[in-house]
């Protein structure tokens, strides 16, 4: 039997079963109990922190000055982005949901969305910056403190992103159940919300944090040879800053968007499916996401202080003990919802598919990134012949870590989908969802896997504070072990996220095509004749004979790069600016290398968060303007092309530079531990030059392109029926 991709085929009775929570919405308020525990950990996790000791006066100096900056950063970030939300909700309003008579859930949903994004970044960046000290305080007594101490400092931040994604998408689906059962797109404005301000703030934090580092990397370890985090060097807290407002604020919006969206487009999804499933499918992604906090929360309790070594290794089976309990909520939340249905077993098979997705990628993630492994001591090597040929190894090493990602990707499209199309009987549209929930189980173990990654952002800036304090070497040891792992982990969440963002694609698609071609038939009249010759079988055909479907193809390709060079472009010049103004304070301010005079910190964190605000507008402009562009001027089907188009280049190019600059960062810190000549050696200074070229690959535009694709996923769905009513071509 065909699969039947793009097959529009009547749903079979094999799809009736028995929706056990369809009358009282029950499966919403156990997701919403959930939600809540999961802030309820968050917030225990944070008392416990807030006991432990920042260190001496030097390290709260310290900590201090890095939460200052960062706190001002987001504050001017956040001033800048709400006039601009502003106006899309009254857009939204004005164009959406008042023609539609959907009591404004739209924009209700956008802001909602939008808020829970900003609050998810803030709450990552407060946490980290006020871990840091108490992490380097804590790697006095041993590896174990120290891990144990970024562990929970991260898990604060996993336990508020999971809990604040579930608070939001349960409580707006209870208050506004009765819409979204005739409009189901109205659930796109939360995830429109939820992706702008992530997009915003992993561009602004991006530019930021890499600007800084670049800046801090050249002149401090190149030009003037002191080690990485010297205090001498006026760029130091500027780049600690970075890393808070990059990698923690601006992946806790990330990841807080991606869970949101991806449960959107299966809500969306299991709205559609017909023949009497009822509430069942449209509540199971919120069950999958609790299924992920129970996980996430018994995991965590496997870190502790009696870790001596192997930190990695302890890492890994904290998120497999999650998984495994993660699995076992799934069977039980299935069983509940479906009462033993042959599909709720089919499901509930593509649900472990979608765990089985997050350790693999995760393992080709770390292949790639470690520098236990032979791509990073490859690059390493390389560098014993210059920066040139660090670059060209680097580059292929990126470029080859694709092939692997895309692997995985087929195999668990193929594999989630037959479940479901078989699971059916043989409907496409189950067949679909049921790799939406492949999916979304990947997501669920979003509290774990952000906790593990934001345990590398609070190392890193633990060892700086260990290394401005002058704290002994042995404290160094623990702290530069912490970091270069840290790196790993970062890397693999990266890669986690570009992977939920290709795996949701293929469910967002077909929502589109779903509310697309519901709008045509609802117009009737001089809408549907329209449209007429672009149907089959009732839905639009995004056939590639179609012109405007490869012209959208195309300009969706492109979008990715275009939108990536001008990230890069930014660092560039932010990153310009911060050297020349290093160099002059070492210049005209004397007695700073023999540290009898203090650098002007301020004025390298300045430089950095003007940039970063500035060069916000021309990336925001595009990724919002192009597909309303594309969708009012050429219409829907070269909005679908352009949507395709999007995630096949943006995915690669994704998991090439953040692969690629996670292994070129970590072969630095290969040869910082004493290989191949060690710290201030040729080849240290080559692999110290491919570093400045990975930190904008792996820190802002790779990370970004993610956002990229659900924004205009998302801003896609949100405007679709004043597209097909109002395109000026078809």
């Amino acid at each position: 039997m065909s699969l039947g991709f793009g097959t529009l085929q009547t749903p079979p009775q094999t799809l009736a079963v028995v929706p056990g929570l369809a009358p009282n919405g029950t499966g919403a308020y156990i997701a919403l109990g959930l939600a809540i525990l999961a802030l309820l950990y968050g917030a225990a996790l944070w008392g416990y922190l807030r006991r432990q000791s920042r260190g001496n006066p030097k390290m709260v100096e310290i900590s201090d000055a890095v939460k200052q900056g960062a706190g001002a950063f987001l504050a001017r970030e956040y001033r800048v982005i709400a006039p601009v939300a502003l106006v899309i909700i009254l857009l939204i309003f004005g164009l959406i949901d008042y023609p539609n008579a959907t009591g404004g859930a739209t924009a209700v949903g956008f802001g909602v969305g939008a808020f829970l994004s900003a609050l998810a970044g803030y709450v990552g960046m407060a946490v980290t910056v006020r871990t840091s000290s108490r992490t380097a305080e804590a790697a006095k007594s041993g590896l174990g403190s120290a891990l144990t101490m970024a562990f929970r400092g991260g898990g604060v931040m996993g336990m508020t992103v999971v809990g604040l994604d579930l608070l939001g998408l349960s409580a707006f689906y209870l208050f506004y159940s009765s819409t979204i059962a005739s409009s189901p797109a109205t659930l796109a404005g939360l995830g429109f919300g939820a992706s702008l301000i992530a997009m915003f703030m992993r561009v602004s934090g991006g530019i930021y944090t890499k600007a800084a580092d670049v800046g801090a990397d050249l002149v401090g370890k190149v030009e003037a040879g002191i080690p990485e985090d010297d205090p001498r060097n006026p760029a130091v807290i500027a780049d600690n800053v970075g890393d808070n407002v990059g990698d923690c604020a601006g992946m806790g919006a990330d990841v807080y968007e991606s869970y949101v969206v991806t449960t959107i487009a299966v809500m969306i999804l299991g709205a559609l499916i017909p023949a009497g499933v009822g509430e069942g499918l449209l509540v199971y992604p919120l069950l999958l996401g609790a299924s992920g906090i129970a996980g996430a929360i018994v995991g965590s309790l496997y870190v502790r202080k009696s870790i001596k070594s192997n930190p990695l290794r302890a890492l890994n089976i904290t998120l497999a003990i999650a998984a495994v309990v993660a699995v076992v909520f799934d069977f039980v939340f299935g069983q509940f919802l479906f009462g033993g249905s042959t599909l709720g077993y089919y499901l509930f098979a593509s649900a472990i598919v979608g765990v089985v997705v997050v350790i693999a990628i995760e393992n080709v993630a770390n292949y790639f990134t470690s520098y236990s492994y032979g791509p990073v001591k490859e690059i390493a090597r390389s560098s014993l012949t210059g920066p040139a040929t660090n670059f060209l190894s680097g580059f292929s090493t990126g470029l080859e870590s694709a092939a692997p990602s895309a692997l995985v990707l087929v195999v668990a499209i193929i594999a989630s989908y037959s479940l479901g199309y078989y699971g059916s009987g043989g409907d496409v549209l189950t067949g679909i969802y049921s790799t939406a929930v492949a999916t979304m189980s990947m997501l669920s173990l979003t509290g774990i896997i952000m906790s593990i990654d934001s345990f590398g952002p609070i190392t890193d800036n633990a060892n700086g504070i260990v290394e401005m304090a002058g704290l002994e070497k042995g404290v160094r040891d623990v702290t530069d072990e912490l970091d270069a792992l840290g790196n790993t982990t970062k890397a693999t969440t990266k890669a986690f996220a570009v992977t939920s963002a290709a795996l949701a694609a293929v469910a967002i698609f077909e929502a589109f095509q779903r509310e697309a071609s519901r709008i045509i038939l609802n117009a009737g009249g001089s809408v549907a004749s329209r449209y007429a010759p672009s149907m089959v079988n009732g839905q639009l055909d995004f056939s590639l004979s179609n012109p405007y479907v490869v012209i959208g193809l195309l300009i969706g390709g492109l979008m990715p790069f275009y939108f990536s060079s001008f990230l890069i472009k930014a660092v560039g010049r932010a990153a310009y600016t911060i050297v020349n103004e290093v160099r002059r304070q070492f210049k005209e301010i004397p007695g700073i290398m023999e540290g009898t005079a203090k650098p002007d910190y301020a004025k390298a964190v300045g430089i950095s968060t003007n940039a970063a605000i500035r060069e916000l507008v021309k990336p925001g402009a595009l990724a919002i303007i192009t597909p309303l562009v594309v969708g009012f001027v050429l219409g829907p089907l070269a909005l679908g092309g352009l949507l395709i188009g999007t995630v096949v280049s943006g995915v690669f190019l994704a998991f090439t530079m953040t692969n690629g600059g996670a292994a070129w960062d970590n072969a630095k810190k290969y040869i910082e531990t004493g290989q191949l000549g060690g710290k201030g050696s040729d080849a240290h200074k080559a692999a110290v030059m491919g570093d400045t070229v990975g930190d904008p690959f792996k820190d802002t535009a790779g990370p970004a392109i993610n956002s990229l694709i659900k924004v205009v996923n998302t801003i896609s769905i949100v405007f679709i029926s004043a597209i097909v009513l109002y395109a000026l071509f078809i």
